[in-house]
């Protein structure tokens, strides 16, 4: 989300969520925050541990490890991923010594035939969307938790899982403590719930976490089905939880509270694939929709809503892009011009070369960045070693991410720009 101060609303949400926290919740049971770019849950069996999720490098889990012995003097003896992204099973190296079982779920949807063939692409605007060229100072945030390890030198360590179910759920019984585990896809289609039912703790993974979600990554990847991830909320709203434990941000405590929150929540994903859908049924274009829909202000002054992470813009594109596919409905888009044949036509409309860059430049001074990076786009399509409008189209995107409040969006803006310098 654009907003006047949007970098110092990130910093000040990160400085209020993210410092290192070793929180016992209830007895036996511990929530580990602000150690790695996750959280992890450790849970105290009757002659080892069960450990949830295990941060995103070998060198944070090594820690994690130390504080475990130091709490409990057991060795970790099961762990469990809430789903397959790397900053939630990178330190599972970390935990081989003691030969745990590795429980992991399939994914309820494959992802589509051919995926690793973008892998490239996927990567490199990955690398802008977490902003891992930036300094310290630059990003800020990742969001929904501190920098990754990577940043600084450290190590993933994924070990493969030794036990992957293809169920919806499963329920046993792990050196004394009662477990079920649901697949719930949501942010991913193998992501998982754990209830505890004699703890009544509920760990949620990234289906919630305290602010909005990534309901697309700008990074690219597939539809994260909002309708899926509404009914996977509900059912979490199903467990009589007294403590709610994300795989980001802090423990929610208290039945009420954890039912307000999980019912915003669902309500939020609700309203904008409702709007959505209802807007594009009214014949409505993508542009339009991604301008007009917003969060109604009962949520927007949620904390837990705040738009540090996802963004409701790009959720209202991924939803149109989903359901109708790419084309608006206007023949004109058909089959439109090859976008430099498109730009030569345009820039000798205007005036030519020069006439473009001086209106880019008037409206940089204006404090117009989104227009500046337009205009700028229409003479880097035809010239990219234009060094003159790259410089121009650089200092925009610095501009542009102070208004940021989404660290995606910033990192990719401040990332954008250091390539074109």
């Amino acid at each position: 989300m654009l907003t006047e101060n949007g970098s110092l609303q990130l910093q000040d949400f990160t400085d209020r969520n993210f410092q290192e926290a070793f929180t016992q919740v209830t007895e036996g049971v511990w929530h580990v925050s602000g150690l790695g770019h996750s959280n992890a849950v450790v849970l105290e069996g009757n002659t080892g541990v069960i450990l949830i999720d295990t941060l995103d490098t070998l060198e944070r889990g090594e820690k994690l490890l130390h504080f475990i012995r130091e709490k409990t003097g057991k060795e970790v003896k099961t762990v469990i991923f809430t789903h397959s992204h790397p900053d939630h099973r990178g330190g599972a190296g970390a935990f081989l010594g003691s030969a745990p079982e590795i429980i992991a779920f399939a994914p309820k949807t494959p992802a589509l035939e051919g995926s690793e063939l973008l892998q490239q692409i996927q990567n490199r605007r990955g690398s802008r969307q977490f902003g891992y060229t930036l300094t310290d100072e630059e990003n800020i945030s990742q969001g929904i938790g501190r920098r990754e390890g990577v940043v600084y030198g450290e190590h993933r360590a994924f070990t493969a899982p030794s036990t992957v179910y293809q169920e919806d759920s499963v329920s046993r019984e792990i050196d004394g403590i009662l477990l079920e585990m649901a697949r719930l896809p949501g942010e991913t289609d193998d992501q998982i719930c754990v209830w505890l039912p004699q703890k009544r703790v509920l760990c949620c993974g990234d289906n919630y976490y305290g602010c909005f979600p990534n309901f697309y990554a700008i990074r690219g990847g597939q539809y994260r089905d909002l309708s899926a991830w509404k009914k996977s909320i509900d059912a979490l709203l199903a467990y009589p939880a007294d403590y709610l434990l994300p795989g980001h941000t802090s423990v929610i405590y208290g039945n009420d509270n954890i039912r307000e929150v999980l019912g915003n929540f669902r309500d939020v994903i609700n309203y904008i694939l409702t709007k959505t859908l209802e807007g594009m049924n009214e014949g409505k274009s993508q542009e339009e929709l991604a301008a007009e829909i917003r969060l109604p202000e009962q949520y927007a002054v949620l904390p837990y809503l705040g738009e540090f992470y996802g963004c409701v813009e790009w959720t209202v594109r991924a939803v149109y892009t989903a359901y109708l596919g790419w084309f608006d409905g206007n023949p004109t888009h058909l089959h439109p011009l090859a976008p430099k044949k498109y730009t030569e036509k345009m820039t000798a409309l205007i005036g030519g070369k020069r006439k473009v860059f001086r209106a880019a430049a008037e409206a940089f001074e204006a404090q117009e960045y989104q227009w500046c990076l337009e205009l700028c786009d229409l003479l880097l399509t035809n010239d990219d070693t234009d060094k003159e409008t790259r410089r121009l189209k650089a200092e925009a995107l610095d501009r542009m991410a102070e208004y940021e409040t989404s660290a995606n969006g910033r990192h990719y803006y401040k990332e954008c720009a250091k390539e074109l310098r």
